[in-house]
C-alpha cells in the first residue's frame, strides 16, 4: 500500500498575543493520500488557514508530526522548508499573485528560475503548462490583459511549474463570479483526474462540494472529515445559460 502524500499526527500551533498563548490547532492527526482532492471548510478562526500554512511549509508548528512526501517536515530549519515548497508544493491564491508588470509566459516562469534552469528552458516548461491551462494565446499578456478567470489560470500554471506533489489552493474562488468560479473548479477537477494531489482551503459550501472529501474544522479541531460524491464541475457549467446569448 502506497504510504499517504501528507500525514500529520498530534499538530499543534499555538500563537502569542501579549503573555497569552493562543491555540490555534488543537492535536490534528490525519492522512491525505495521493490524488486524493480535498476540500478544508471551517468558519473564521477555526484553524483552517494555519493548517494550511503549515501544510504548505509557511509555518512551524509547536507541536505534534507532519511528513509530506515521506519527508519529516516539522523540524526543518526556514531554508529546508523553503527548499520544499519549491520542489514539492504548488500555490493557487485568491488574489491571483501575479507580478503586474510580467507576462503570463514569465509569471509561469518565476518558480523554476529558484531552479537554476536556463531562460529557454524556463520558458519551455511555462509555456507547457500555460498550454494546460488553455492560455497559449495569452502568454505575452500582463495581468492587467487579463480577466479574473485568466489571471487565476495564470496562477494555476504557475503553481504546477515545478510539478508539485502537491497543490494548496486558499480561496481560488474567492475574487472570481459564480461562473467563472466553477471554471477554475472544472479546472483543478480535471488536473485531480489526471493525479494531482489538490487541496483547497474554503468557506463555500458550493465550492467544497466539487471535492471527493471535506474536512471540517473548528477551534483548531476537526470536527468533521467525510467522503464526498463531488459534482462535476463541467456538467454545472454546461447548465448554465450562455453568456452570449444574454
Amino acid at each position: 500500500m502506497n504510504a499517504p502524500l501528507i500525514r500529520t499526527v498530534a499538530l499543534t500551533k499555538d500563537y502569542l498575543l501579549g503573555d497569552t498563548r493562543v491555540p490555534a490547532l488543537q492535536g490534528v492527526s490525519l492522512e491525505i493520500a495521493r490524488g486524493e482532492f480535498v476540500a478544508v471548510m471551517g468558519p473564521s478562526g477555526s484553524g483552517k488557514s494555519t493548517f494550511m500554512n503549515l501544510l504548505g511549509c509557511l509555518d512551524h508548528p509547536s507541536g505534534g508530526e507532519y511528513w509530506l512526501d515521506g519527508e519529516a517536515v516539522a523540524r526543518l530549519s526556514d531554508d529546508a522548508l523553503a527548499g520544499l515548497r519549491n520542489r514539492r508544493i504548488g500555490f493557487i491564491f485568491q488574489h491571483f499573485n501575479l507580478l503586474p508588470r510580467t507576462s503570463a509566459l514569465d509569471n509561469v516562469a518565476l518558480p523554476l528560475l529558484y531552479r537554476g534552469l536556463a531562460l529557454a528552458d524556463r520558458h519551455a516548461r511555462a509555456a507547457q503548462r500555460l498550454a494546460q491551462v488553455g492560455l497559449t494565446e495569452r502568454a505575452g499578456h500582463h495581468p492587467a490583459q487579463l480577466s479574473g478567470g485568466q489571471q487565476q489560470r495564470v496562477a494555476i500554471a504557475r503553481a504546477l511549474a515545478n510539478d508539485p506533489a502537491l497543490v494548496l489552493a486558499d480561496e481560488p474562488t474567492g475574487a472570481l463570479d459564480s461562473r467563472t468560479g466553477i471554471e477554475i473548479m472544472a479546472l483543478l477537477q480535471t488536473l485531480n483526474r489526471d493525479g494531482m494531489t489538490i487541496v483547497v482551503v474554503t468557506h463555500e459550501h458550493d465550492i467544497a462540494a466539487y471535492a471527493s472529501r471535506i474536512i471540517s474544522f473548528l477551534d483548531g479541531r476537526v470536527v468533521n472529515d467525510r467522503p464526498n460524491t463531488p459534482h462535476d464541475a463541467s456538467a454545472d457549467l454546461a447548465a448554465l445559460p450562455d453568456p452570449a446569448a444574454a
